[in-house]
């Protein structure tokens, strides 16, 4: 008797684990390779992958091999002589291209990868509205401690929801009335420069990104929290932290997914995810204090108005819930990051280019004389508008967009199996010679002088802002806060680059100068 119960423990434990087997290998192999099959079906090829690990050892090799190529790789002032940085930041990429063209497919682990940088294919996703191209789910658990689930990563129906309450807060009349917040927060940075110049004597070596990533802040956070934004700036610095650690662990392609260990990496990791979202508790706990003693609506700022948003497209929804803590993170990062970087590349490229300075100069005396801009002055600035959008298009902050293909999808004639993700590379698509002409790496912001359809051959080769239904929500918030910042400041001063700074883009979640931007600024004199 009891020899038939072994025997039956046995064959039930035989059964499971040959099921466990078959369900690893279905995961680690098999779906993957019904993936390529359908693709490769399909005219779409690619490098071969490796068991186990699909191209990650072969994408190392590039990278090491890219690196030894240029053991010098930051380069001096009067050495830059274009601003193509794709091939040295995503080496991979780029000689996969040569090798297969603009569509090609890979894999990391098992994980199949679709590289679509063909602007018929870019444009098909740009129109996809359906819930079905998402965010990568796997980056969604990487960078879940910085944005948690809020709208930026979101899927499905929790991210239409999202949308749906935070939107109307940065429509076009919504953002104007903000420009009064943006001002007190550019006024103090100009005197700071303005003392730094006459203690010098004349002249002064600022190094200006740190001072537009203050600034940045500063906006975001009066934005965002009204009377309590220098707790606001506190978050700012704690979120930098957070993302610094983030972005060093290769999360792009990281085979690793050990997030659950205690390593020393995960605690500082976790540590920094709850002091963050204590300190964005505290906040909102005096701004529900504010609306429960009936705080009028002239006082209102970004916080509060999540939280009407909330109360009325989401009922049951608690104002301690996820939603308000994780979206305070992702306005934090999308609003301030993004925009220091822009208007530090701004700066960069207009110090390297001073006749676009005087330019610039003499457009906003004409529009504002001794006055200081408003929303219809900022309307009118359009060549300060075209040097921002030349900069977006040379220095994208996010580099990269990715999706997720949630269920089988068509684009154009392509049928693409559900579980592929998507990589479209934005400054690839940005330095085009054969959409943007054999200067695609050159600054020349008079290229948009007529707008972006006259700009490019294909207008769907320009989106520093995202494509398709998700689009950046703040980008109206964005181009009125670089307008102000680039025109406050170059009709004070002239700039040109210190012989100290060192030129090399750096990936860290967006691109951005890995030694910052130092400048020699002085006044200027009518």
């Amino acid at each position: 008797m009891e020899i038939g119960k072994l025997e039956v423990v046995g064959t039930v434990g035989l059964i499971l684990f040959c099921v466990f087997m078959k369900y690893l290998l279905d995961l680690i192999w098999l779906k993957p390779l019904g993936m390529r099959k359908k693709l490769e079906k399909q005219g779409i090829s690619g490098p071969s992958p490796l068991f186990l690990m699909g191209n990650a050892s072969e994408m190392k090799e590039i990278i090491r091999e890219c690196g030894l190529s240029k053991a010098a790789q930051a380069i001096k002032p009067d050495e830059i002589t274009g601003h193509g940085y794709a091939p040295s930041l995503f080496p991979y990429w780029e000689k996969w291209a040569q090798q297969y063209g603009p569509l090609y497919m890979y894999s990391t682990g098992n994980k199949v990868h679709l590289y679509v940088n063909s602007p018929k294919l870019v444009k098909e996703m740009s129109l996809c509205m359906s819930w079905n191209l998402g965010k990568a789910l796997y980056l969604a658990k990487s960078v879940r401690p910085l944005l948690g689930d809020g709208v930026i990563r979101s899927n499905g129906k929790s991210w239409a929801d999202q949308r749906k309450i935070i939107a109307p807060e940065f429509y076009m009349d919504k953002v104007k009335g903000m420009i009064g917040l943006m001002m007190e927060s550019v006024v103090p940075l100009l005197k700071k420069w303005e003392e730094s110049i006459q203690n010098g004597g004349g002249i002064a070596e600022i190094k200006v990104d740190q001072d537009l990533r203050n600034l940045s802040a500063d906006v975001i956070s009066r934005a965002c929290f009204g009377s309590c934004y220098l707790r606001g700036k506190e978050i700012f610095s704690k979120l930098k932290d957070l993302k610094n650690i983030i972005s060093s662990s290769g999360f792009l392609f990281n085979l690793s997914n050990f997030g659950f260990l205690p390593t020393k990496r995960n605690r500082s990791t976790w540590k920094l995810q709850k002091e963050i979202d204590s300190l964005i508790m505290k906040v909102m706990d005096q701004s529900s204090e504010g609306l429960a003693s009936g705080q009028s609506e002239s006082d209102d700022h970004l916080l509060q108005a999540l939280m009407k948003g909330a109360k009325r497209e989401c009922p049951g929804l608690t104002l301690s819930s996820d939603f308000l803590i994780d979206n305070c993170k992702n306005i934090y990062f999308a609003g301030h990051d993004t925009t220091a970087i822009t208007s530090t590349w701004c700066l960069m490229l207009l110090a390297l280019n001073p006749e676009w300075q005087d330019r610039l100069r003499a457009e906003i005396f004409e529009i504002c004389g001794d006055s200081l801009p408003d929303a219809d002055a900022l309307n009118k600035m359009k060549l300060t508008k075209m040097v921002i959008q030349e900069t977006l298009r040379l220095y994208p902050p996010s580099p990269l967009i990715s999706r997720e293909v949630l269920e089988d999808t068509k684009l154009g004639d392509l049928e693409i199996p559900k579980g592929v993700y998507l990589w479209t590379s934005v400054s690839g698509l940005h330095q085009n010679q054969d959409i943007w002409g054999p200067d695609a790496d050159k600054f020349k912001p008079e290229r948009f002088a007529n707008g972006i359809s006259e700009a490019c051959k294909l207008p769907q080769g320009y989106i520093p802002f995202g494509m398709g239904a998700r689009v950046c929500l703040g980008q109206n918030f964005a181009m009125f806060e670089l307008k102000l910042i680039l025109s406050l400041i170059v009709s004070r001063f002239s700039f040109s680059l210190s012989p100290n700074y060192k030129h090399l883009p750096a990936y860290r979640m967006t691109v951005e100068p890995a030694y910052g931007v130092d400048l020699l600024v002085s006044k200027v004199n009518y």
